[in-house]
């Protein structure tokens, strides 16, 4: 028997299950590329790419990990429906590009397997949704990448903020550096040898191979990725919902964005983005800025404005810092306290990862649980269509509907490409 994985064709399903201890969790790894790569345990059953190159790499990456004790190699798909019916896997990482996560998530819950997926949570406001439902009905634990709830220095930052030691908290600024840019126009190029550049696409609207959808770049298109303010901006949006005890708001909403339009070239993302969100009862204005950072704020960062202090928050993912004060507070006797959510000495990803497995077991919510991630994901996506329509916008965030708006309601769930349905 060879030692390294076939790619099991289209229409056969995997291997019989190999059940291993009551507390194993058998994973597979659904997108392998970039950050999925790194959610690939060492004992993975199973891996899913659209790109059978990537594929085979981390394969033998995975064979040669000293770490592995699974028998045998993992089993290799290029469609993620094949993988889903095997009864042997209890959960599976998703590190698609983002336009995949909201579909894979939901068929996975419904195949009765436990959910990792990256951010941003989803690509529509009715994805985010789906997948909160998908969750709850079929009693998934389902957390999403945004790592930054599972940083010491992010608990520090909220243990200080929950406990009133900036007073009232009337305003939150996040500043961040500019989307990219291209000269690049859509010339079709050829499609690389291995790729599945229709499964690729999947639900989203067709169009011709472009080196700039892929590898990495989907992200700068408004379809397939929203810019900078869905992808870092999610991670930091999170840090902030958190620390102003925000996840669960159910009220109205306006926001308002302006930026400027890429000035040549394929991109369909502004350049750069300003969005403000004024929430009600309490009031407090939220802020992204895109342009030049401060020095104070390291790559990109938020400070926190309260009637009695300030705050920096630096960052917000599985890197995150901020000031020393907050750092050194130790709350009083029936204060807020948060736990870390693993043992201290492991990074925050490890750390968020550990939270995923460990309520697995317990049945508990994790730290990032798909309803937040909903919440915190849905913010992203009202400023991209504040900015793309051109206008100011009133959500209501429990109906989960825009307030005399059937326009902005239109644009509520996603244009799939046939057959694709959700």
């Amino acid at each position: 028997m060879s030692d390294f994985p076939t790619i099991i064709p289209d229409g056969v399903i995997g291997k019989p299950g190999r059940p291993g201890a009551n507390d194993r969790i058998v994973v597979a790894s659904i997108g392998v590329g970039g950050m999925g790569r790194s959610h690939v345990p060492a004992d993975v059953v199973a891996l899913c790419d659209v790109d059978r190159n990537r594929l085979n790499e981390v394969a033998k990456s995975v064979i040669a990990n000293p770490e592995r004790t699974a028998a045998g190699p993992p089993d290799l798909y290029t469609d993620y429906r094949q993988l889903l019916e095997r009864k042997d896997i209890d959960a599976v990482t998703i590190g698609t590009p983002d336009h995949w996560h909201a579909m894979m998530t939901v068929h996975a819950c419904q195949a009765g397997k436990h959910v990792y997926s990256e951010k941003p949570t989803c690509n529509t406001l009715q994805e985010g949704r789906a997948m909160v439902d998908a969750a709850r009905r079929y009693n998934r634990t389902v957390q999403i990448g945004a790592q930054g709830r599972s940083n010491p220095n992010a608990h520090a930052a909220c243990q200080y903020v929950r406990n009133g030691m900036l007073g009232q908290v009337d305003s939150v600024e996040i500043w961040h550096p500019d989307n990219p840019t291209t000269t690049d126009t859509a010339e079709p190029m050829p499609v690389p040898d291995g790729l599945d550049w229709d499964l690729w696409l999947g639900p989203a609207q067709y169009r011709p191979f472009h080196s700039r959808y892929h590898p990495a770049n989907f992200r700068w298109f408004m379809d397939l990725g929203g810019g900078m303010i869905k992808d870092r901006g999610n991670h930091a949006l999170s840090i902030v919902c958190w620390l102003m005890n925000h996840d669960s708001y159910a009220g109205r909403v306006s926001v308002e964005a302006t930026g400027d339009p890429q000035p040549h070239g394929m991109y369909t993302t502004p350049r750069n983005l300003v969005v403000t969100w004024k929430f009600q009862d309490p009031d407090w204005t939220l802020t992204w800025r895109q342009g030049a950072v401060p020095e104070t704020h390291g790559q990109w960062g938020a400070t926190y404005y309260g009637d009695k202090d300030n705050l920096i928050v630096i960052e917000g993912d599985g890197g995150c810092r901020t000031e020393e004060k907050a750092l050194q507070y130790q709350p009083p006797a029936g204060g807020e306290v948060y736990l870390h959510p693993a043992a201290p000495g492991t990074g925050a990803t490890e750390r968020h990862r550990q939270n995923w497995y460990d309520c697995i077991r317990t049945g508990r919510l994790p730290v990032m649980d798909v309803a937040i991630g909903h919440a915190t994901c849905s913010l992203c996506i009202l400023g991209n269509l504040a900015w793309t329509l051109g206008r100011k916008l009133e959500y209501d965030m429990l109906a989960e509907q825009f307030i005399g708006d059937a326009e902005a309601n239109a644009c509520i769930a996603a244009n799939y490409r046939a057959p694709w349905s959700l």
